[in-house]
């Protein structure tokens, strides 16, 4: 009987590090997903970050480059406008 005990405690203890081996594993390839998910998602944040930055630098010079436009358009209509009728002829 006691011989029986110990053999069930032996099999039991073996199940149990098997079990845990497993598990370990498991637990290391969930960690190794999360990394390799946020480096992913760090290198997309990055690409996104420049592709932004890019965005704003082109709509700041266009809009400058409208301001410039619409400031000699201005500036023309202004010496339109003050031009007298004998400059005109």
């Amino acid at each position: 009987m006691r011989s029986i005990m110990i053999v069930a405690a032996t099999a039991a203890a073996l199940a149990l590090a098997a079990c845990s081996q497993k598990t370990e594993e498991a637990a290391e390839a969930t960690g190794d997903n999360a990394a390799a998910t946020a480096s992913s998602a760090a290198g997309d944040a990055a690409a996104n970050t420049a592709a932004s930055t890019d965005a704003t630098t082109d709509a700041a010079a266009g809009a400058a480059n409208a301001t410039g436009e619409a400031a000699a358009d201005t500036g023309a209509a202004a010496d339109a406008a003050v031009t007298t009728p004998a400059e005109k002829h």
